[in-house]
C-alpha cells in the first residue's frame, strides 16, 4: 500500500534547485534511508514528504487517506514551561503508561537519567533531543520521518534505537549521516543528488557497491573517486560479519572490484613511521586520579589509573555521555590537571586537539587564506598536498575556497578547523566528535586522509562507523575509574554495559528474586538432567567437550605467552602492532570455541 506518493516535484531556494521533477513513493514497511551532501536536497525531501512544505516549482504530493505522520527535526518545538513528563506522556494516567511495557523500555532507554518532572526549558541540547525522540516513539504512527535521529545519542542509546526502529511496523524515511546507524536500519537507499534522487536497495553497504557498480559501468566517475570507492568496499567486506550479512548485492561482484584493494592503512609502516617521529613516550599516566568538575568535583572519571598511549596507537575512546571522554582528552592536552597522580607527555609530541566547541575564526578571512597562514604545504604519507588540494577534499571546491569565514556553516567551519589542525603537521592528533555536521562524502574523505597519517590518534565519536574505520584499539571508560581495553570493540562494550545492567537488576531485586530463582530451579531440575540424548550420542559429545577444552587449554598457553613477549618488546612499538594482532585472532578463536562449548553443554545439561 503507497502511503505517500511524489509526482514531478520540484523545488528551489532562490536560484539553487534543490529538487527537480521528482517521482517517488513511500510504501507501507519500507525503511528508507536517504543520503546526500550538505545542502543537496535531503531536508527539503523528507519536508516534502511530510506535508509541511509545499514544492514551490511544480509537482503534486498525494498522501493516503488517514495518514498518521510523525516527524523529527533537527532543531525542536518544547515549550519551555511544560514538564518532561506532560510533554512526552500527554494526558496518559500513569496506570496507563506504566503498565505498557513498550513505553516503559522507551523512557528507559532514552529518559533514563533525565527527571521527569523537570522543565523542558531546563533540559541542555542533548536532553531536549531524546525528549523528543521519546515522544515521537511512544505516539502511534503509520509513517516516521527522522532527521539526524542519532545527534546528541551516545553508542549504547543509537544501538537500542536501530533495534527498536528494526522491530516496529511503522514505514521509515531517515535522513543520517551515521553510516552504522544506515546499515542497520534501512533496507533502501536513496541518494539526493544534482536535484535528483537515484534509488538503491539495501543499507549503506549495498548503496556503496551498487554505486561504485554503476560508476565503473558507466565510466562517468573519475579515478580518484572509484579508487576511494573500492577503499570503502573493502573496508565493508572485511568489518565485522554483521556489516556484509544484510546487503542484498552479488558477492562475486563484490569481490572482484576489491580484489587489488591493499589495506587501508599500513599499520605497521605507520607505527615505524610514528615511533620516529615521537620516541617512545607519549603519554603515561601514572596512578591518575580525575574528576570532571575539577579536583574533587563532578562525576569521577580515573581513580588510581595507570595507562599508556604509544607512538603510533589508534585509539577509539568509548562511553555513555557523562563518562567524561572530553575531561579525558583535556587531561591529555594539558588544559587540566589531575587531583592526583602524575601525567607523562613525551618531550617531541606535537597536538593538535579538537575540541567539541568551535575555536574562533577570524570572520573577515577567506577559507584559503585561514589555512595557507597556518602553511601551505603539508605531507600525508608519500604524498604532498597543497592548502587548497585539501580543502578540495574536504568539500571546499572552487570559488568555495574564497568565500568569507563568517558566511560558512556549522558543519563548514567544524572542517575548516580540522584542516587547520591538519595543516599544522602534529603528530598526536586528539579528535573529540570530529564527525559532527560532516555528510557521508566528507567522511569518507576524512578516513581516507587519516589513513596515511603518522602519529598516535585518540578519537572520541558516537559515530560507531567512524570509529570502527579509524581506530585499531577500542577503550572504554565503564564508570568504575578505570581505563578498559575492550579487544571485541563497540559489540563488546555494548554487552558489557548490557550484562552490567542485568547484574544491578537482579541484585536490586534482592531476595524475592533468591526464592523465585530456587522455584524455577527446581522445576527445571528433571528437565535438565533428562538430556534426551541417547547412550552413544552423549559419549561423542563428552569426547568433543574434552576436545574443546584441550583447544582452550592450549590458546591460553598462547595467550600468555604472547603476553609475555608483549611486555619484553614494550620499546619495539612495530613488534607490540604485531602481536597485538596476534592476540586479537587468538581471543577470537577463544569466543568461538567457548560458544561452541557452552551449546554442547547446554545440550549435556551441564
Amino acid at each position: 500500500m503507497n502511503l505517500v506518493n511524489l509526482e514531478s516535484v520540484s523545488h528551489s531556494y532562490g536560484p539553487k534547485p534543490l529538487l527537480g521533477d521528482v517521482s517517488l513513493g513511500v510504501e507501507t514497511g519500507d525503511r528508507i534511508g536517504v543520503v546526500g551532501r550538505n545542502g543537496g536536497g535531503k531536508t527539503t525531501l523528507i519536508s516534502v514528504i511530510a506535508g509541511d512544505l509545499k514544492p514551490n516549482n511544480g509537482g503534486r504530493v498525494t498522501h493516503s487517506r488517514g495518514l498518521q505522520v510523525g516527524s523529527l527535526s533537527q532543531g525542536d518545538d518544547l515549550d519551555p514551561a511544560r514538564s518532561v513528563q506532560d510533554i512526552v506522556l500527554g494526558g496518559r494516567s500513569e496506570h496507563e503508561w506504566a503498565g505498557d511495557a513498550g513505553i516503559r523500555e522507551i523512557l528507559a532507554s532514552l529518559l533514563g537519567d533525565i527527571d521527569l518532572a523537570a522543565l523542558a526549558g531546563s533540559l541542555s541540547g542533548g536532553e531536549r533531543r531524546r525528549t523528543a525522540l521519546a515522544k515521537l516513539l511512544i505516539d502511534e504512527h503509520d509513517l516516521i520521518i527522522l532527521d539526524e535521529p542519532t545527534n546528541h545519542l551516545d553508542i549504547e542509546a543509537i544501538d537500542w534505537l536501530a533495534r527498536h526502529l528494526s522491530g516496529r511496523r511503522t514505514a521509515l524515511v531517515i535522513v543520517t549521516h551515521d553510516r552504522w546507524f544506515l546499515d542497520a536500519v534501512s533496507t533502501r537507499t536513496w541518494e539526493v543528488v544534482d536535484g535528483s534522487v537515484e534509488r538503491y536497495e539495501g543499507g549503506y553497504a549495498a548503496y556503496v557497491l551498487a554505486k561504485a557498480e554503476r560508476a565503473r559501468v558507466a565510466a562517468s566517475t573519475e579515478a580518484r573517486r572509484q579508487n576511494l570507492m573500492r577503499k570503502e568496499i573493502a573496508w565493508l567486506r572485511r568489518g565485522p560479519p554483521a556489516r556484509t550479512s544484510k546487503p542484498k548485492f552479488r558477492i562475486d561482484a563484490a569481490q572482484a572490484l576489491i580484489a587489488d584493494e591493499p589495506p587501508a592503512r599500513e599499520s605497521v609502516e605507520l607505527v615505524k613511521f610514528a615511533a620516529a617521529r615521537l620516541g617512545r613516550t607519549v603519554y603515561d599516566l601514572e596512578d591518575v586520579t580525575l574528576h570532571a568538575g575539577g579536583p574533587g568535583e563532578g562525576p569521577l572519571v580515573l581513580d588510581h589509573s595507570t595507562w599508556q598511549f604509544g607512538p603510533g596507537d589508534r585509539v577509539g575512546l568509548i562511553g555513555v555521555n557523562g563518562s567524561g571522554k572530553s575531561s579525558l582528552l583535556r587531561l591529555l592536552a594539558d588544559t587540566v590537571t589531575p587531583d592526583s597522580g602524575k601525567v607523562v607527555r613525551g618531550k617531541t609530541v606535537r597536538l593538535a586537539h579538537l575540541s567539541q566547541e568551535l575555536s574562533e575564526l577570524d570572520p573577515t578571512r577567506r577559507v584559503l587564506e585561514t589555512v595557507e597562514e597556518v602553511r601551505k604545504f603539508i605531507q600525508v604519507g608519500k604524498k604532498e598536498w597543497t592548502a587548497s588540494q585539501l580543502l578540495e577534499r574536504l568539500g571546499f571546491k572552487g570559488d568555495a575556497q574564497w568565500k568569507v569565514v563568517g558566511d560558512l556553516s556549522g558543519g563548514e567551519r567544524r572542517r575548516l578547523q580540522l584542516l587547520r589542525l591538519l595543516m599544522d603537521d602534529p603528530n598526536v592528533l586528539l579528535l573529540d566528535e570530529p564527525t559532527n555536521d560532516l555528510d557521508i562524502e566528507t567522511l569518507n574523505e576524512l578516513e581516507d586522509l587519516l589513513d596515511g597519517w603518522p602519529g598516535t590518534l585518540i578519537l572520541v565519536s558516537h559515530d560507531r562507523y567512524f570509529l570502527e574505520r579509524v581506530s585499531d584499539k577500542t577503550v572504554a571508560l565503564l564508570g568504575d575509574g578505570k581505563l578498559s581495553m575492550l579487544p571485541g570493540g563497540v559489540d563488546e562494550y555494548l554487552a558489557r554495559r548490557s550484562s552490567g545492567a542485568a547484574l544491578s537488576a537482579r541484585a536490586a531485586s534482592g531476595a524475592t528474586s533468591g526464592t523465585a530463582s530456587a522455584t524455577s530451579a527446581a522445576a527445571t531440575a528433571p528437565q535438565t538432567a533428562d538430556s534426551g540424548l541417547s547412550a552413544k550420542d552423549e559419549r561423542e559429545l563428552r569426547k568433543e567437550l574434552s576436545r574443546l577444552e584441550r583447544q582452550l587449554s592450549k590458546l591460553d598457553g598462547r595467550q600468555a605467552k604472547l603476553h609475555a613477549s608483549m611486555a619484553d618488546a614494550a620499546a619495539d612499538y612495530g613488534r607490540l602492532a604485531s602481536l597485538d594482532a596476534e592476540l586479537k585472532e587468538i581471543l577470537a578463536e577463544k569466543d568461538t570455541i567457548e560458544g561452541t562449548w557452552l551449546e554442547l553443554a547446554d545440550r549435556l545439561g551441564e
